[in-house]
């Protein structure tokens, strides 16, 4: 006969609060997290110029060179190929988590290990990183930065007392300022780790996330200066003349994300064929990114002045092809070998080069275009990684941040939907969840609201439940179930009345039998061998309340009491009654209806067929 606290505070029992103290513990964490971001972040330029000075300029200098005018020759080979090895024994014996671009990877923590970094991985991936990028890799800071930003953010949730999803909160703060402190785009960080990390948009969340994003940006304004990543001047966008070509680029930036998605981990699995250790792979694709960095310079190294030129139409047509295809396959050869860096950058060098060449391209078949490579180039580096990532809202804003110019949104969603909706046609996954998938864990990106969350618990209770006298013995009711008693048959569980008509607590089938097996009094009442401190819920309670109820106290049913007078019943809703509210919301999402005109055919039809 099982014991517990009044109705009224069972009722109030394990309702999931999220008070003001901890939003405020929460966005001072942020605050702190954001600053830590921001600083990370030009540390890892800082030495990431080191490297590269040292490695290709034989000169110490923090000052980012233009690693294209390079005299290395032959040595381009051997460079890159020693960091992929240091970076391979790194993964080997330190973490493999360092391995890839970096996103993914805090993905899988908030998915699989409850937000919970490493510490030696906050350390390892951006000194790998900064390793491969320094030595001539083909990727950008942002992946690496955004990853040690989670894991500082995580490292910091994992230090004091809180849950999981306040530690997913703070990874994801950690997350977003990275960007924001690698890009100067604090909307665009905010809106990245809500459609990749968080999957929600809540007070506690949302505003611990703003705070991060607003501080790291100021550290980016303070230590590195003010302005976007990527200064771009004036450009014209035009959507009304440029409407059918802007169409035709969306087109042409979907399925450019969907081959680099497809060759990325079809690259993946050649490395996976080959009858050596997976320590040894970042230094082969090293070796293949050399190869082509010998032949093409401009592929080689972060990329960002690359990027920058593409934005002010400074590159010609024939330069603009050469990084179209070989930044894109410098990347699958080295990102596909399991080497460390960022994925943004060189799928911004490969998409802005798409959308310049196809201007370019535009004008010369079709002399009164008037198209301007500027404005293409950056729609078309939106869109390529808006539709690999399915981080569409967050690329349509970063876009418009680092151009700020109103006349580029329009163009900008048009694009980077009609991409996006082309990748989700072809891809089953995005270049995000690919390898998790692989791994077996299915990711889902898209929001939507709980069908519970809409609807109250006195829409679907039973408001008639079969109840029973509290003092009625036991031997009658197992009588009554033995028998097939109409009013018994179809309930598992029974509300207890008092001879007031009052609640007085609950009985179940599984009672009944455990009290006849173990009790040999047949004096025995309901009451006394049920609970007289049933879990309750209230009729304007959410669904999604009530079953967190049942899921807490490992019950199926709850009975429905009045909220001001708790011992009134007014209810009962079990298992049954929730499933079948669900069932009427995905009735409504796949069952479709006759329109007006759909019903007009039918009757015309009827009326000629009789």
């Amino acid at each position: 006969m099982s014991q517990g606290t009044p109705v009224a505070v069972r009722a109030r029992q394990f309702v999931p609060h999220f008070s003001g103290i901890r939003l405020l513990l929460m966005s001072v964490l942020a605050a702190l997290i954001g600053l830590a971001a921001g600083v990370t972040a030009y540390i890892l330029f800082v030495v990431i110029a080191l490297i590269t000075n040292f490695t290709y300029f034989h000169r110490f200098s923090t000052a980012l060179p233009n690693i294209t005018v390079n005299t290395l020759g032959v040595w381009v080979l051997v460079i890159p190929a020693i960091a992929g090895l240091i970076v391979g024994i790194m993964a080997k014996y330190g973490s493999s988590k360092i391995r890839g671009h970096g996103i993914p990877e805090a993905m899988e923590a908030v998915l699989t290990n409850k937000s919970r970094i490493a510490p030696r991985v906050a350390i390892l991936k951006p000194l790998s990183a900064a390793l491969v990028i320094g030595t001539g890799g083909p990727f950008g800071a942002e992946g690496p930065i955004i990853q040690t930003g989670g894991a500082l953010g995580s490292l910091v949730g994992q230090m004091l007392r809180m849950t999981a999803a306040e530690r997913k909160v703070l990874l994801a703060c950690g997350a977003g300022a990275g960007m924001a402190a690698t890009f100067s785009t604090p909307i665009a960080g905010v809106i990245f780790a809500i459609e990749l990390l968080l999957f929600e948009f809540r007070a506690r969340s949302f505003i611990p996330l703003v705070i991060a994003t607003t501080l790291a940006t100021t550290v980016h304004i303070v230590l590195i200066g003010p302005g976007p990543m990527f200064r771009v001047g004036p450009a014209h966008f035009n959507m009304i003349n440029g409407l059918p070509f802007y169409i035709v680029l969306a087109v042409l930036c979907g399925y450019m994300a969907v081959a680099m998605c497809r060759g990325l981990y079809w690259v993946e699995d050649l490395y996976e064929k080959l009858p050596i250790d997976e320590m040894w792979w970042p230094a082969i694709g090293a070796v293949g990114l050399g190869i082509i960095g010998f032949f093409v310079p401009r592929v080689l190294g972060v990329g960002y002045g690359t990027i920058t030129d593409i934005l002010n139409n400074h590159l010609a047509l024939s330069m603009l092809l050469l990084l179209l295809v070989f930044k894109s396959l410098a990347l699958l050869v080295s990102l596909g070998s399991g080497t460390s860096g960022g994925l943004l950058a060189p799928m911004f060098t490969g998409g802005a080069a798409l959308g310049g060449a196809f201007a370019i391209v535009a004008n010369y078949v079709i002399p009164g275009a008037h198209l301007d490579p500027a404005a293409y180039a950056i729609v078309a580096m939106a869109a390529v990684f808006a539709a690999a990532s399915r981080a569409t809202f967050a690329l349509i804003i970063f876009a418009f941040e680092i151009t700020r110019n109103y006349e580029s949104v329009l163009p900008l969603m048009l694009v980077c939907v009609v991409a996006s909706g082309i990748a989700h046609i072809h891809l089953k996954e995005s270049i995000m969840t690919e390898r998790l998938s692989r791994r077996g864990l299915k990711i889902h990106l898209e929001y939507e609201v709980d069908p519970l969350r809409e609807v109250a618990v006195e829409s679907v209770m039973d408001r008639h439940p079969p109840s029973l006298s509290a003092d009625m013995l036991v031997a009658e009711l197992a009588r009554r179930i033995g028998t097939h008693d109409p009013s018994v048959i179809g309930h598992s569980g029974y509300p207890l009345l008092d001879a007031q008509g009052r609640l007085a607590g609950i009985i179940t089938r599984t009672d009944v039998f455990r009290a006849i097996e173990k009790y040999a009094d047949q004096s025995l009442t309901l009451l006394q061998a049920g609970s007289a401190h049933p879990i309750v819920a209230y009729p304007d309670e959410t669904l999604h309340t009530a079953v967190n109820k049942m899921l807490r106290n490992g019950v199926g049913r709850l009975l429905v009491v009045d909220r001001d007078t708790p011992d009134k019943l007014v209810g009962y809703v079990g298992r049954t009654l929730i499933l079948n509210a669900r069932e009427r919301r995905l009735q409504e999402e796949s069952e479709t209806e006759d329109g007006w005109l759909s019903r007009g055919r039918r009757t015309s039809g009827e009326a000629e067929s009789s």
